[in-house]
């Protein structure tokens, strides 16, 4: 197998808060290459006060755009032209690692963010410390949490007519998902809007609840290791995505109750696609052994997602 290619995060490889199918591609990779990938987390009010923490390459970004920067606040590397990609196939990413690259991260509640914004106006930053080799974070009151990282932002170029985008909505291309059963070991699907697809990824999380209530998981710095490759067999025209044990179906909304639906009729289109099973029985299907969980609820399009074990797929 060939090595990996490699992309670094720069001012040139770096788009500062926003998606756009205009943006040319930095790297060229062709379909089932494997591509290591560094991201990065923070706008300046994130940084600790110990500037030696602070990446290199984090500094160099956030100094040469700040007259560049979109309307959000993620750092996206990218975009990768997968050659062969065109719009309505699917690319398929094979998430194979997901590691810190730094040893802090941050969380915090901000002015009319997230699901409780009248109840919770003591603004504030906490600065976590992370230690790699240990796999854990720790609180500045003392409690410790394993980490469970994986990157919040995966997402091909929206389609050319939509323009700019902010990078904090996700839609039919991916982008802000938040869903932190996407870790390594999972594939993730994307519709195709752009010829070479155009895959970019940041917002690294160390540890999300479902949900993120408040706006913010653990953001740090991740840096990831993917397989992309082309798909013309998958017509799906959403995001969804797979475990070694489990289907993902995934449901967009501003309404909560309308991207349930959503996750649930792809879960049947799901199973009726992959076994015997007519609408009605992957329907019922569904209801005994599907999980319906909330992905997000803070992101303007909100997520809800079902989990089904793939081991009770098989054909009646």
């Amino acid at each position: 197998m060939p090595a990996p290619h490699h992309l670094p995060a720069t001012p040139d490889t770096v788009a500062w808060g926003y998606l756009d199918a205009a943006r040319p591609a930095v790297l060229h990779v062709q379909s089932g290459d494997e591509v290591v990938i560094d991201t990065l987390s923070g706008e300046p009010e994130n940084l600790p006060a110990d500037p030696a923490r602070v990446l290199p390459d984090h500094r160099a970004v956030l100094e040469a755009q700040r007259k560049e920067r979109g309307e959000g606040v993620h750092h996206l590397t990218g975009p990768i032209h997968v050659d062969g990609a065109r719009p309505g196939d699917c690319l398929q990413i094979d998430i194979l690692a997901a590691t810190p690259r730094q040893d802090w991260g941050f969380c915090e509640i901000l002015p009319l963010k997230g699901i409780l914004p009248a109840e919770f106006t003591d603004y504030q930053q906490i600065l976590i410390d992370i230690d790699r080799v240990r796999n854990q974070a720790t609180l500045p009151w003392g409690q410790s949490i394993a980490l469970d990282p994986f990157f919040g932002i995966m997402a091909v170029a929206p389609p050319p007519e939509w323009g700019r985008l902010a990078s904090p909505v996700p839609w039919a291309f991916g982008g802000n998902i938040d869903n932190r059963a996407l870790v390594p070991g999972t594939t993730l699907y994307l519709p195709v809007f752009n010829d070479g697809a155009l895959f970019s990824v940041g917002d690294g999380h160390g540890r999300q609840g479902d949900g993120e209530v408040c706006i913010d998981a653990l953001e740090t710095a991740l840096q990831g290791r993917f397989r992309l490759t082309v798909r013309r067999d998958i017509p799906e025209s959403a995001p969804f995505a797979e475990t070694p044990s489990h289907w993902i179906s995934m449901g967009l909304h501003p309404s909560l109750d309308q991207a349930a639906e959503q996750a649930v009729r792809q879960m049947v289109q799901l199973l009726t696609a992959r076994t015997g099973l007519d609408r009605s029985q992957a329907y019922m299907m569904a209801s005994m052994l599907g999980d319906l969980r909330i992905t997000q609820v803070v992101d303007g399009n909100k997520g809800v997602h079902m989990l089904y074990p793939k081991d009770a797929t098989q054909a009646p």
